[in-house]
């Protein structure tokens, strides 16, 4: 049983490793230009490991989005649940939530980015579920402002959700890209004034 738990942690070391080489190489240089001989070489695996994890290139990067993206789910979830009474506190700590999971995870936002909008992938239904399934965690402390009276009561929660997300997202990529010398607080002072501002606007 102990050799089983270690032979498994091995293996998601592993999975690990293939998942950082896959997202750092397509951000770099685009999803088809990417070989799995690359991904293999800067993992520091043999080509054979990636075909033992991955049935295919395309598996592999599947499988690389339902990880980062369940990682970003899973980061809101937790900031969300840190202000149970408090919707508009939920946001905010989930705007500041997704700045910094960006910030340590750059290659893979870079990545999503760049992915997230196009139609010609054969993962684009996994990506457009996962992708609502973060949308929609925004999307119920929106909700529950709206209940509770804090958020007028026509607000199109599932727009500003998407809205949100795109936005920190977008924002985010474009601050580790062209404004480095920026801090996290910084950005997220300024992203919190926005939403606060605008949604508790007549």
């Amino acid at each position: 049983m102990t050799s089983s738990r270690t032979g498994g942690g091995r293996r998601e070391q592993t999975r690990q490793k293939l998942f950082v080489a896959a997202q750092q190489l397509i951000a770099e240089q685009g999803f088809s230009a990417t070989s799995v001989d690359e991904i293999a070489e800067r993992a520091g695996v043999a080509k054979g490991t990636v075909y033992y994890n991955f049935k295919s290139k395309n598996e592999l990067f599947e499988e690389l989005l339902r990880h980062g993206v369940g990682l970003l789910t899973a980061a809101l979830r937790e900031a969300s649940a840190a202000h149970p009474d408090a919707p508009i506190d939920q946001l905010d700590a989930m705007i500041r939530e997704g700045l910094a999971f960006i910030e340590q995870y750059r290659a893979f936002a870079r990545l999503l980015l760049s992915e997230l909008w196009r139609t010609n992938r054969a993962w684009q239904n996994t990506l457009t579920l996962l992708r609502e399934e973060a949308v929609a965690v925004v999307r119920a402390s929106l909700d529950a402002a709206v209940a509770s009276g804090e958020l007028r009561a026509d607000l199109d929660t599932g727009l500003v959700a998407a809205a949100i997300f795109g936005m920190v997202l977008v924002v985010a990529v474009d601050w580790l890209t062209f404004q480095p010398e920026r801090s996290l607080d910084d950005v997220h002072a300024v992203l919190s004034t926005m939403v606060r501002g605008r949604l508790a606007a007549e």
